[in-house]
């Protein structure tokens, strides 16, 4: 037992040996540098530090490096470095109405208060590969445009003074912290949002996809979809008031449902709401949808069955850490268990061949 451990340990010293070769690829080509991550791979890192809960885009990529690409290695290495550190405060929430906008367009109004900004978007642009990208050195000298700095409304209050939105849900207190407890059933939206905000982004979008094809209630409009950086506030007990800490880019999505009203509530739009680190609009349009589903029955809605409706199905298996590691277990050793079940199929296939009908006694 003790030379299979030792052997045991040399494999994995050598696995590891050659993993570091795989990652660090052909030397004759320039080792890949975190600053060229974490400035070119812009997606990737903001996927990283959403679905890995932690807001540093120089340790994303260090992850993604570190995980050969792998965003779900990746997102792994960054939930396991965040648990190791201290935690001093809680900051105050942030006034996303305040942000400094790269990026704000409706699909529910044309002319809006402050105007719609496309800002950088693979929207419309040609799903064709461009060589040139291919040439040794990029020749582009575009410059980088500032944010917005003047503050713009939410769009979704113009129908709020109209009465046709529904009103602001009540201020449920602080939320529980899915980061440091247990997901803990029956959730209330502030929970079910975190868990939706750091979930799978795949997975969000296959069930915000389910939905549009009919597998729930909803028929949403894309009421804003805004991306832009928002300034975080920290209350500071010595001082008695709140100073600011940093900035984080944010990207937010606010869809407008139809609903057509209860035995206490009249027809009117409902919401649907999304909130992801960094520039992450297919998480935050997603999260969005998948919030208006799970809310059928604090708005008195029929539950028609869909998954995107089943709350304990969706927060459950949204998390791609739980999943993957359930998931990849099963490729560990399981020796135990499989020699049981084959001594246990070899008795059943012997009882069946020495007696006819004897299959059913054994079991």
């Amino acid at each position: 037992m003790y030379v299979a451990t030792k052997g045991g340990e040399r494999a994995i010293d050598a696995a590891h040996q050659w993993l570091a070769e795989e990652r660090r690829g052909d030397p004759a080509v320039p080792d890949l540098t975190i600053a060229q991550i974490r400035e070119q791979m812009t997606l990737a890192v903001n996927r990283v530090m959403a679905e890995g809960s932690l807001y540093d885009p120089d340790l994303a990529a260090l992850a993604i490096k570190q995980a050969r690409g792998d965003l779900i290695e990746a997102i792994f290495l960054i939930r396991a470095y965040r648990t190791t550190l201290p935690r001093f405060g809680s900051s105050r929430p942030i006034e996303t109405g305040d942000m400094a906008i790269t990026r704000r367009i409706s699909a529910t109004f044309k002319d809006v208060p402050g105007g719609q900004v496309l800002g950088p978007t693979f929207d419309y642009t040609h799903r064709l590969l461009d060589f040139k990208l291919m040439a040794e050195g990029d020749a582009s000298t575009a410059e980088r445009k500032a944010a917005d700095p003047d503050p713009a409304p939410h769009i979704l209050s113009l129908l709020d003074r109209d009465g046709l939105m529904e009103p602001l849900g009540a201020d449920h207190g602080t939320p529980r912290d899915l980061t440091r407890e247990p997901m803990e059933l029956p959730a209330d939206r502030p929970l079910r949002l975190q868990a939706l905000t750091r979930g799978d982004e795949g997975f969000l979008l296959s069930l915000a996809y389910s939905t549009q094809r009919g597998y729930g209630r909803t028929h949403a409009f894309v009421g804003e979809l805004r991306i832009g950086t928002c300034a975080v506030e920290m209350e500071i007990p010595e001082l008695g008031f709140s100073i600011e800490i940093g900035e984080i880019e944010l990207t937010e999505c606010e869809t407008v449902n139809q609903f057509t009203g209860s035995k206490t509530e009249p027809p009117q739009f409902t919401r649907g709401y999304g909130l992801v680190m960094g520039q992450s609009e297919r998480k935050a349009i997603s999260m969005s949808l998948v919030d208006r589903a799970l809310r059928w029955e604090e708005l008195g809605e029929e539950n028609t069955g869909a998954p995107a409706q089943d709350t304990e199905f969706v927060l459950y298996h949204s998390d791609n850490i739980q999943a993957t590691g359930f998931l990849e277990h099963i490729k560990l050793p399981h020796y135990v268990d499989f020699q049981s079940e084959l001594e246990l199929i070899r008795k059943l296939r012997r009882a069946a061949v020495a007696a006819p009908g004897a299959l059913e006694a054994a079991e």
